[in-house]
């Protein structure tokens, strides 16, 4: 809170500066997954925060940020925001370090992450079904993937936080006859002991830099500065 507190202040005095225009380059975009108001009495955070960061700068720059019931950034911001995609850097990394990759996305949200990333790494992909049971309590369905016992499955999502979802999908995965998967997440959240969790079940863990951590393996550097200098032209 501290350094947002300080984040505000600077934009302030750029203000009475007389600066122009000032953006916002979010590669992590927080508050997008309170998209609605799953039980009575709780705010829609990603509405709130995208009405204050609007009032704050004159436009926002961001990647693959949670888009599920609100569809468009344009619906809930009122500056122009851009949401870039890490599905090429991801594709780039798996082409270099993993060997015949089938690509799975752990629950039908994911869908949208692992046909974008298989038909970039020009490999396959398939996705699991999930039922929530609780906060920390998911079933995921056993997947048909006979065919694939030689290849490396990859889970790839956009947000690792507990890590549950993954780690039971790996578990299934493991049943199956399949290797351990690699697991991908864009954007690394990590719930406190998480990432070790996953470690500990022997699951290596990668993740884009979107959010420092010891994950970070996939560098959107590239990707940040080629998205800024087309959203300012």
């Amino acid at each position: 809170m501290r350094r947002f507190s300080l984040f505000l202040l600077l934009v302030g005095t750029l203000r009475d500066l007389g600066v122009r225009s000032i953006g916002l380059v979010a590669p992590y975009l927080a508050y997008m997954r309170q998209d609605k108001r799953f039980h009575e009495g709780e705010g829609i955070s990603a509405r709130y925060f995208a009405r204050f960061l609007s009032q704050q700068f004159d436009w926002l720059l961001t990647v693959d940020p949670h888009l599920h019931r609100i569809h468009d950034l344009s619906e809930v911001y009122s500056v122009p925001a851009k949401a870039l995609s890490a599905v090429l850097p991801i594709a780039q990394w798996l082409r270099g370090k993993a060997e015949k990759p089938l690509i799975i996305g752990p629950d039908g949200e994911s869908e949208q992450w692992a046909a974008q990333v298989a038909q970039a790494a020009g490999c396959p992909y398939e996705v699991l079904s999930k039922e929530r049971l609780g906060d920390r309590d998911v079933r995921v369905s056993l997947p048909h993937v006979a065919e694939f016992l030689d290849h490396t499955p990859v889970l790839v999502d956009d947000i690792i936080s507990t890590g549950h979802t993954m780690m039971q999908a790996a578990a299934h995965l493991r049943d199956s006859g399949m290797r351990a998967p690699v697991c991908i997440g864009v954007h690394g959240i990590f719930a406190p002991g998480a990432l070790t969790q996953m470690q500990a079940a022997g699951l290596q863990v990668v993740t884009t830099n979107s959010i420092t951590d010891p994950s970070n393996q996939i560098d959107l550097a590239p990707l940040l500065l080629e998205g800024l200098e087309k959203f300012l032209r």
